[in-house]
């Protein structure tokens, strides 16, 4: 696993082989930060960040290394729990918040933060995975001109959620985007260099 920019560019960490998370892909990361540096966020900007189902904390790290002021990362699995944050000790950053626990009972419990940035890359089985965007933009966790990533597989599709924005796909990895008011006015345009 690679970071692909910013201030630990190139670092590179050995993900265990006994590992169940599937990383996003190098191809599709970089693909997805493209668009969201250019529609939609200004990683110039001390942003707010979740990492819903992390896995080996790969957006995370990616986060962490474009400057973000603060990333919460969520995952469940104690053995990719302890690979971040061993991850995040080797990187010296204190910018991110790994939380070892049950994506769904966190969003339920509810935060008093919200988040510029929301990223969800669930087990494309997951039978909960169409739900995740009601759940996410129910609870109010998404800023008024934040904007929420889901990955998923092409099993589904959400062109017709009342706050999804566009979808990109890159070979078998499909993102889709929301925003808290659905549309897409508040498009930085350009603004990540």
């Amino acid at each position: 696993m690679r970071i692909i920019s910013g201030i630990y560019k190139r670092r590179r960490f050995d993900v265990p082989r006994t590992f169940k998370a599937r990383p996003t892909t190098d191809f599709a990361k970089e693909n997805l930060f493209n668009v969201l540096c250019n529609n939609y966020l200004d990683f110039d900007e001390a942003l707010v960040a979740l990492d819903l189902f992390a896995g080996t904390g790969s957006i995370s790290l990616e986060l962490v290394s474009r400057g973000c002021g603060k990333v919460v990362s969520v995952e469940k699995e104690r053995a990719h729990y302890a690979f971040i944050v061993e991850v995040l000790k080797k990187l010296g950053t204190d910018v991110c918040f790994p939380v070892c626990g049950d994506v769904f009972k966190y969003i339920r419990k509810g935060s008093s933060e919200q988040f510029d940035f929301i990223f969800a890359d669930p087990p494309y089985e997951l039978p909960e995975l169409g739900a995740i965007p009601d759940l996410i933009l129910a609870r109010n966790m998404l800023k008024k001109d934040g904007v929420f990533v889901l990955e998923h597989g092409k099993a589904h599709n959400f062109d017709s959620h009342p706050r999804f924005l566009e979808k990109r796909v890159y070979g078998s990895v499909n993102f889709s985007f929301f925003s808290e008011e659905g549309s897409a006015s508040f498009l930085l345009q350009e603004r990540c260099q």
